[in-house]
């Protein structure tokens, strides 16, 4: 990571900052730009919560954090750099005193202020009216909103409505995590900057697309939330969607902001519409039951903790989408996440065709596709299969394949891999919108999501069992295998 001078001095606010977003991803990613030295030396980091902190209790409380969720041993240099930068503002959302308290904080700060929303979207107008109340927002202010945004499209169009009285679209930063990683950042120079890959990226040379984002987690205590979300809510709305549009994007113009999420919009846009005609036929709903996973019992999803045992929501997730344009004409992408499956694991697939002639047949019958794999987590990188000669001197001609494999820890030994967040941070902090995701993005999500829900709400069917431990429910093989085709696992 290169440092940017770009950089203005900052007030950062996190408002939920003792929950959990903040406490194991928020405070350490703050704390690995300052390792790499790129917080500017006059900003000052303030959370903001309800809980009844005074400043050393919260400064003990984020060291005690970084040491859990930060692999590394912390550099104690850095680390006392780091928590002079922290405040605490004990703040109710719904109190006008406890924003002027706010408000007195931030007065001995930085004219650029950072307002980072580690809450549920529910209390975004809140915050809003009372940072508008207390005279906190100014037009060199930014404002971070986590995912999702709503639970359907109505009700994301009151969020962003309650959050743009206060906010320009050139203000607000909507955040995926997803669009933070390595292996997705890299998408773009795959494609762009490749002519291997430029010119062979379209329905003439590939068969298909697989993206799978598995968790081996169930809903891990969060059952009040999860239940209300679902898979398709939680997860496909926002980082399966995200991916599926940058790997399918036209080029944009340039790597400006509104280039590169003007060409997302378009695909999103070109999604065939799923509902109740082509729901049973496209998708796969499912939900996970008893199991084992790593040798150990869990419980299915009705088991859970606080569980409404009568619960019709997914855990689960398989999607067949098309994209109606001429460069993914006749090219099925193929979505699939879920909770409990056999490991954690997410990825993308890009299928060539296959060869039209085989001329070694002798050794090898039939010539597999090459196959583009990038792998998002745990293991960030890429792979390419393809065929290769079998050294010897043998009359026939033997072939095998083989994978010209990538792997970012492996090729770049000697550099961290940077945490999403960390990068992402560091875009709101540089003014930078590229990676974050415009409100008509959102928008054209949800709208093809709810025709999908609307669908399988009125067919009133369960979704599917799946063991714990698995890859899915059985009908989701059945869901690709119908096109002579099968999963990756």
């Amino acid at each position: 990571m290169n440092k940017l001078d770009c950089q203005s001095a900052s007030d950062i606010i996190i408002f939920g900052a003792a929950g959990d977003l903040s406490r194991r991803k928020l405070l350490p990613a703050l704390y690995q730009l300052e390792l790499s030295g790129l917080l500017h030396q006059d900003s000052r980091i303030i959370g903001v919560a309800r809980s009844d902190f005074d400043n050393n209790s919260f400064v003990e409380l984020a060291v005690k954090n970084l040491k859990t969720f930060i692999s590394e041993t912390l550099d104690e240099q850095v680390l006392a750099k780091f928590v002079a930068r922290l405040v605490y503002q004990k703040l109710d959302f719904s109190s006008t005193d406890g924003f002027k308290a706010l408000a007195k904080t931030l007065a001995q700060g930085n004219d650029t202020r950072v307002y980072y929303f580690s809450t549920p979207p529910a209390v975004y107008g809140a915050i809003c009216d009372g940072l508008d109340a207390a005279k906190l927002i100014t037009a060199n202010d930014r404002v971070v909103m986590e995912k999702p945004i709503g639970h359907c499209l109505e009700s994301s169009k009151v969020i962003n409505d309650q959050v743009s009285r206060f906010f320009n679209e050139s203000q607000i930063y909507r955040i995926d995590h997803y669009l933070g990683k390595e292996t997705v950042l890299n998408l773009l120079v795959l494609r762009f900057a490749n002519s291997l890959f430029t010119s062979n990226w379209d329905h003439n040379c590939i068969d298909h697309v697989q993206i799978t984002i598995a968790e081996s987690v169930g809903i891990e205590g969060r059952w009040g939330f999860y239940d209300d979300a679902g898979q398709m809510r939680d997860m496909m709305q926002n980082h399966l969607l995200q991916i599926l549009s940058l790997v399918a994007m036209e080029p944009p113009a340039d790597l400006s902001a509104d280039s590169i999420r003007d060409e997302k919009l378009k695909v999103l846009k070109a999604l065939r519409p799923i509902n109740r005609s082509n729901v049973k036929e496209k998708t796969v709903r499912g939900q996970y039951a008893d199991g084992f996973l790593k040798g150990h019992a869990v419980p299915g999803y009705l088991q859970e903790e606080g569980a409404n045992e009568n619960s019709k929501t997914e855990t689960f997730v398989a999607i067949k989408a098309e994209i109606d344009n001429w460069r993914w004409a006749g090219v099925p992408f193929y979505l699939r996440t879920g909770k409990r499956m056999a490991q954690k694991h997410s990825e993308i697939a890009i299928h060539f065709k296959e060869q039209p002639h085989n001329i070694f047949s002798d050794s090898y019958t039939e010539l597999p596709a090459n196959k583009l794999t990038i792998r998002l987590q745990p293991d960030e990188g890429m792979e390419l299969q393809v065929m290769n000669k079998i050294p010897g001197i043998a009359s026939q001609m033997n072939i095998q394949e083989n994978k010209l494999d990538l792997s970012f820890s492996k090729a770049y030994a000697d550099t961290r891999v940077v945490d999403a967040y960390e990068r992402l941070m560091l875009e709101v902090l540089n003014g930078n919108q590229s990676l974050f995701v415009r409100r008509d993005e959102v928008e054209q999500a949800w709208h093809w999501v709810d025709s999908i829900i609307e669908a399988w709400q009125t067919s009133n069917d369960k979704p599917k069992p799946y063991a714990a431990g698995s890859w899915g429910p059985v009908s989701s093989i059945s869901l690709i295998a119908r096109d002579d085709r099968q999963w990756d696992e």
